[in-house]
């Protein structure tokens, strides 16, 4: 027997065939390429050679190299299953010449079948019916004679095809003649052989296969029929056994036949004879040998339950099966093939990443991909095969349309819909089937397609993602939730349906299918066919027509609903987009030209959207905003807030919260879904600086944010929205109450805000009027303002309760942070552990009885966050609760917490690390106190003697988890639990538009993990590996969570180059490398033992690195702030810019920070020409046209406001 066989595949047939060996107990070696790398076949065999290369060619047709992996596995056997080298005669001599079987036939058998002139002279002789035709020709002259001889149409062929190619059906002679030199030519370019000859072409034809299996002996068994013949562009797409309408008779001549030609050669190991069936003459004529497995081998191990697979191994192992028995085919069997290609646009191949992939348990499933599997564009575009085994015919459709309705695949075009299509029409229930029925087959795709995606146009849902606020996943979502409930309201969708958001500029969509669509939000006109439709009402499109959305007139953000919501993958519990994160909607971002929204359909399985619960109405106008009137549109807005969580007179002096309800802020041009920047007077502060926490008095311990707080970084205000960071060291002073953080979603650039103080029952009043008033499509009475209740015996306003410190429990501080959050804070603004734990024990409490209401609890240093919805359960209530748990928590002195230890590989100071620095000089900030190197700013305000000593330290220490999210998705938010590794930075100030994934950075005393390419504002020292897993293909990453550390993981890095670390990034990101984590527990009581024993070189540390410290921020404080403002401040254009040619303009103000072209170049539709630096995020600007670039009027550095010139192309 067989020990060691190579698969010179890839894809599903490798997949399959491996399963197969494991079930023999054969070692299995798979071979890939480059682009192959990920695939599922290399983890799917026990070893797996690299090819190189990224074609076909470059790989997997590299006799050679897959000779030498074999002799380098020790493998005995080759198979090489279908296509790539599986017939061809000279790499199977080649492996016989090495010593190592080839599974599968013979060298001669593969050469004579595998030209069509010679295997029709072996099937004549063999007693094969032949379809009346010519041998080979020699000359146009013979071919035109040989055609008027058969009679038109005739096919012409080419004898060495396949696949299609060579393939050519002529009508008369002048088709032919047309016809014979490209024939040839395709020939001698794909196959090296220019032959050709005619065939009599059979009208509404059937293509029925037998499948064989030769022992090589002279003994040879066939296993049934395959009727394969709907197929598009000779490609077949359903396949079935047994063929449906055949009479009896004609089936036992089709398998003697078959049987008669295998006998003939003495054929080896698994073929299949191809015929052409003419229904109306119940003939059938000799078609082609293929020798090798056939793609569509599963429908018959289905009715025969034989592993044809096993069956070529033992035939290659020289122990071939006994075929002296009797196959009795039971019950009937479907295959479809699932293919990446798009049935919209003509069947092209959609290369990409599935972002979401399920297949039905009811159906066998050959496949390699599963959610998050990248679709290369080097291959054949098909990605699975989906097979299903009934009693019959008709049951066997039924499980078809069954497996088909549970079968899901997002993020790419797929033709999954079209075949959904296919199996429950008329004709193939009828087994009316032929090679041309699907050239007439209408296929209506429930899909829109986008022509022009209009301005950060995403795929959202309300209430979007919720309850991962603690770990730093943000809720997306609309930003006008109000317009966005509307529009789904008006169609009658459920509240979950998915539905598009705009920003300014609308998109261009073409639907193909009929559909009731909504538009609601910032006002633009909208067109279908150039006919102006409403807004705020159902529309009616027709399949064919195209919707186009102009330029808001009104307003910020627009929305699109469509009755029965967008299909796009539940991604963590939401269908939101999160584009930062790369997560949600369609394919993780933000929509393009050519993507295909699917519409959801509720009657299958697959869909997870629920069905539309309304008849689709129009909204009364006194539900519409005056926002959008035209008359009415203000460039000032009011917007409701709760005072909290952090007020005066704590951090703010009263003075400076009167100045903030006083002043119309401005709206900064940096604002996007992360935040709304306002511009507006500086705040005066009751702290000179943040103690531990930094520098400036607006500095606190980490903590979470709420949804729509007030964030002051500095003395700069910013409205945290829908994509902020959950976790920061910023305080708040109030919070945008929910009923009118829609507002927020619709400011632009230039308007001023007014924030009203209101009182939380008037805040709740205000939501379930809204509430109300969406579910039921009516005007509501208005809201009467409820007075502010002041608390008593509190600090400050912002606090609505607080219990003294005593016994062992420390101060405690319930904050209002809107009408969804109670913000609770332990003790004093100090690092402290003792105080972490408390928040721990509390959580505990919350678990164990839980408050109905409580939607999340979210740690900070030493906060807890607590999300609610107030109209389950009142503010007033909910404190009364947490006052009375509070009572009964024991002292955290005696918590032991679980508190893994997490080994974690770091490259100091990588090129990505410092790419990341260089690039915040040229498009931020070109000098700064950390400028140019981070770890030289380290040492000295550390009091360190070289940056070896600094790199040492972070190597030496034990980072404790304290908080989740510091920079989005998991990032930890970590301190050193020895004192003495607790190295003391400022942050960026302004903060960094770019950090990598993976970078590690200290800010304060903390440690952060960069969970994405994001914003920032840490020292950078080094990169390690991913701690998000998007589609958890490392088993580290367990229970469907994404992220790797746990509040109170210890991380502990050991260093390695960044050549390693590059290697076990992706290795760790495909699951290819796992990690050392220690259990363990952490006890408050040891630790402070430690603390006591350790003081005297704790204190000693302090103090010299506190020298330092006051030593380095002296140097250059006093100038700090003029180099901060000078950094904000944007540099206008001055003066009108004369231009000759087609203007590219900024869609958006920002920074920029890349020139792609130059003057003079020829660019091509939709080529990168430079890119934006905004919003903390990095947007490329593309050509629309082919075009010469004649002038650019930017350059790297430069400030642009939407709308300025950025470059010129030559005029059409």
């Amino acid at each position: 027997m067989l020990k060691t066989v190579l698969i010179a595949n890839r894809g599903e047939i490798a997949v399959r065939i491996a399963k197969t060996l494991k079930k023999m107990g054969i070692e299995s070696v798979a071979v890939y390429s480059d682009a192959d790398r990920n695939s599922a076949h290399v983890t799917a065999c026990d070893k797996a050679i690299c090819l190189g290369g990224n074609t076909a060619a470059e790989s997997y047709l590299k006799a050679d190299l897959i000779l030498a992996a074999a002799k380098e596995t020790g493998a005995q056997a080759i198979i090489p299953g279908y296509g790539f080298l599986s017939e061809n005669a000279k790499f199977c001599e080649q492996c016989e010449a090495e010593g190592i079987a080839f599974c599968g036939p013979t060298p001669a058998q593969i050469r004579e079948f595998g030209l069509k002139h010679t295997s029709r002279e072996i099937a004549e002789k063999a007693g094969v019916p032949l379809t009346p035709g010519t041998g080979l020709l020699n000359s146009i002259e013979e071919a035109v004679s040989s055609a008027a001889q058969l009679g038109y149409p005739v096919m012409l062929k080419s004898t060495a095809g396949g696949g299609g190619i060579g393939l050519t059906r002529c009508n008369n002679e002048a088709e032919l003649i047309a016809a014979y030199e490209s024939v040839k030519r395709l020939g001698q370019n794909f196959f090296s052989d220019s032959g050709v000859f005619l065939e009599r072409f059979v009208d509404n034809a059937r293509h029925v296969e037998v499948q064989i299996f030769g022992d090589g002996n002279g003994n040879v068994l066939a296993l049934g029929e395959r009727d394969c013949s709907l197929q598009r562009r000779n490609q077949k797409v359903v396949e079935e056994t047994p063929a449906p309408n055949l009479p009896a008779a004609t089936r036992e001549k089709l398998l003697a036949a078959s049987k008669s030609l295998g006998e003939a050669v003495n054929y080896r190991s698994a073929g299949t004879i191809e015929y052409i069936y003419d229904a109306a003459r119940d003939a059938f004529y000799f078609l082609e040998v293929n020798t090798r497995l056939q793609v569509e081998h599963p429908i018959t191990e289905a009715c025969t339950g034989v592993d044809l697979v096993e069956w070529m191994i033992l035939t290659a192992a020289g122990t071939p099966p006994k075929l002296d028995i009797e196959i009795n085919p039971k019950g009937a069997a479907i295959e479809v093939r699932l293919y990446a290609e798009d049935p919209v646009r003509d069947f092209q191949p959609s290369p990409g990443v599935l972002t979401d992939v399920q297949f039905s348990d009811s159906a066998r499933n050959d496949t390699w991909v599963s959610t998050g599997t990248e679709v290369s564009p080097y291959y054949d575009p098909m990605i699975a095969k989906i097979i299903v085994h009934g009693t019959d015919r008709a049951d066997a459709i039924n499980k078809m349309i069954t497996a088909l309705n549970e079968t899901r695949a997002a993020g790419i075009a797929t033709n999954l819909d079209y075949l959904r299509q296919i199996i429950a029409t008329n004709f193939f229930g009828s087994g009316d089937v032929a090679t041309n029925k699907l050239a007439s087959f209408e296929y209506s795709a429930p899909v829109v397609e986008v022509l022009q995606p209009g301005t950060y146009t995403s795929v959202q849902d309300y209430p979007g993602r919720v309850g991962l606020w603690s770990i730093g996943v943000p809720p997306s979502g609309p930003m006008d939730d109000y317009a966005f409930r509307l529009a789904n309201r008006i169609v009658g969708n459920h509240e979950s349906a998915a539905a598009l958001e705009y920003t300014i500029i609308g998109p261009k969509l073409k639907f193909h299918r009929d559909a009731v669509i909504a538009l609601t939000g910032a006002t633009s006109p909208a067109k279908i066919d150039g006919e102006l439709i409403p807004f705020w009402q159902p529309v009616a499109i027709k399949a064919g027509q195209i919707l186009e959305v102009g330029k808001a007139e009104q307003g910020c953000r627009g929305y699109l609903a469509v009755r029965n919501g967008f299909d796009v993958p539940v991604y963590l519990g939401s269908r939101s987009t999160f584009a930062l994160g790369q997560f949600g909607g369609h394919a993780g971002r933000t929509l393009r030209a050519t993507d295909m929204l699917p519409i959801s359909n509720p009657a299958i399985a697959a869909c997870t959207t629920p069905a539309p619960v309304y008849e689709a109405a129009a909204a009364p106008a006194e539900l519409i905003p005056a926002c959008f009137s035209k008359t009415e549109s203000p460039n000032e807005w009011e917007i409701g807030v709760l005072y909290g969580p952090h007020g005066a007179p704590d951090f703010f002096k009263p003075e400076a919260i009167e100045m903030f309800f006083s002043t119309a802020w401005e709206v900064h041009y940096n604002s996007n879904r992360l935040g709304i920047r306002l511009n507006g007077p500086k705040p005066t502060w009751t702290r000179s600086d943040g103690g531990e926490a930094g520098l400036h008095p607006s500095n606190i311990h980490d903590t979470e944010y709420a949804i729509g707080s007030i964030n002051f970084t500095g003395d700069m205000p910013v409205i945290l929205t829908k994509d902020g960071p959950s976790l920061g060291g910023f305080v708040c002073p109030v919070t945008i109450v929910k009923a009118e953080l829609w507002k927020v979603g619709q400011v632009k650039p230039g308007d001023k805000i007014r924030f009203k103080r209101l009182s939380f029952d008037t805040a709740l009043a205000m939501e379930l009027s809204i509430d109300r008033a969406i579910e039921n499509l009516s005007v509501q009475p208005a809201v009467l303002p409820a007075p502010i209740l002041k608390p008593e015996n509190t600090l400050s306003e912002c606090i609505v309760a607080a219990l003294p410190a005593q016994d062992g429990r420390p101060l405690v501080s319930y904050r209002q942070a809107g009408d969804k959050y109670i913000l609770l804070e332990y003790g004093d603004n100090i690092l402290e552990l003792s105080l972490r734990l408390r928040v721990y024990a509390l959580m505990e409490a919350l678990k164990a009885s839980p408050i109905n209401g409580v939607i999340e609890l979210s740690p900070g240093v030493r906060s807890l966050q607590i999300n609610y919805d107030s109209r389950v359960i009142h503010q007033r209530d909910l404190i009364n609760q947490l006052l009375v748990i509070e009572e009964t928590l024991g002292d955290a002195r005696d918590t032991k917490v679980p508190s893994r230890i997490v080994h974690l590989p770091m490259a100091f100071e990588d090129s990505a690390t410092l790419d990341a620095v260089s690039r915040y000089r040229q498009s931020v900030r070109d000098t700064a106190p950390w400028l140019p190197s981070n770890t030289e700013f380290m040492r000295r305000i550390n009091g360190l003697d070289s940056i070896e000593q600094v790199k040492q330290t972070l190597f030496d220490a034990s980072y404790m988890v304290l908080g989740l999210g510091d920079v989005y998705l998991g990032a930890p938010c970590a301190v050193p639990v020895d004192p003495r590794h607790r190295l003391l930075t400022s942050k960026y100030n302004p903060a960094r538009t770019y950090t990598a994934e993976g970078t590690v950075g200290i800010g304060g005393v903390y440690m952060c993990i960069y969970g994405m390419d994001s914003p920032g504002g840490y020292q950078l020292v080094g990169r390690t590996l991913p701690i998000w897993n998007k589609f958890l293909k490392n088993p580290v990453f367990k229970d469907g969570e994404p992220w790797l550390l746990k509040f109170f993981d210890r991380v502990r890095y050991y260093e390695v180059t960044e050549e390693e670390l590059t290697a076990q990034r992706e290795a760790f990101r495909e699951g290819r490398l796992s990690l050392r984590i220690e259990e363990d527990y952490f006890s408050l009581a040891e630790h402070e033992q430690f603390l006591q024993e350790n003081a005297a070189s704790i204190a000693e540390f302090k103090t010299k690195q506190q020298a330092a410290f006051t030593k380095e921020v002296a140097l250059w404080q006093a100038d700090e702030e003029k180099q901060v403002d000078a950094a904000l401040q944007a540099k206008q254009s001055s003066g009108p810019i004369e231009m000759d040619g087609h203007a590219i303009t900024a869609d958006i103000s920002g920074n920029i920070w890349k020139l792609l072209v130059e003057p003079g170049q020829l660019v091509e539709p939709d080529q990168p020409l430079l890119i934006v630096e905004a919003m903390k995020m990095e947007f490329s600007v593309y050509a629309d046209r082919a075009a010469k670039v004649t002038a650019i009027h930017v350059e790297p550095g430069k400030q642009v406001n939407a709308g300025d010139l950025l470059l010129v192309l030559e005029a059409d």
